[in-house]
């Protein structure tokens, strides 16, 4: 984290809640007195496409934009868009994913191939990753939309808000 500017870079599918999760982070960092930016990216999300959104947060922002490898921390709502996101990512950065695979149309067309291991893959790229299946614990939770709130848990202690203010957010941020 840079000049008291910390960049978190949150990526997914379409219908993910990649854009709850960058709300839910933003207002937890404005609740802590930080000044936040934020900016997303969803041209063919309704269609399963990518979705990002980038969170900055600090004592003063200027720019929502995180320029490639400046990210602290990436979440990642599925496993190959992390793979595809770590040009973004610091080199001491974090990149905490879920192992959900949602295999995208382009791969029909031939023109992408799936990655047979995008974790393995991952890790060979990346030194800090945390993948864990948040759509099999969200369901063994009973709601299966808790999955960003999880992905927001991990990566919650790299970011030291107090437990209050993540439970304001979410409170003010998720409908119950």
């Amino acid at each position: 984290m840079d000049n008291n500017i910390t960049n978190v870079l949150i990526v997914g599918v379409g219908g993910q809640g990649v854009l709850l999760a960058s709300e839910v982070l933003s207002e937890t960092a404005m609740r802590a007195g930080m000044d936040v930016k934020k900016s997303e990216v969803h041209g063919m999300s309704q269609r399963g496409g990518v979705v990002t959104s980038h969170v900055k947060f600090g004592s003063r922002v200027y720019s929502p934009i995180i320029p490639y490898g400046q990210a602290d921390i990436i979440v990642s709502f599925e496993q190959s868009e992390a793979l595809r996101s770590t040009e973004w990512l610091k080199k001491d950065g974090l990149m905490a994913t879920s192992r959900t695979k949602l295999v995208p149309p382009i791969t029909s067309g031939g023109k992408f191939k799936y990655p047979d291991d995008p974790i393995a893959e991952l890790k060979s790229k990346v030194g800090r990753v945390i993948a864990f299946d948040a759509d099999k614990i969200a369901l063994e939770l009973g709601n299966p939309r808790l999955v960003n709130t999880l992905l927001l848990g991990v990566i919650s202690d790299e970011l030291g808000f107090d437990k209050s203010i993540w439970d304001d957010a979410i409170k003010a941020r998720v409908k119950p």
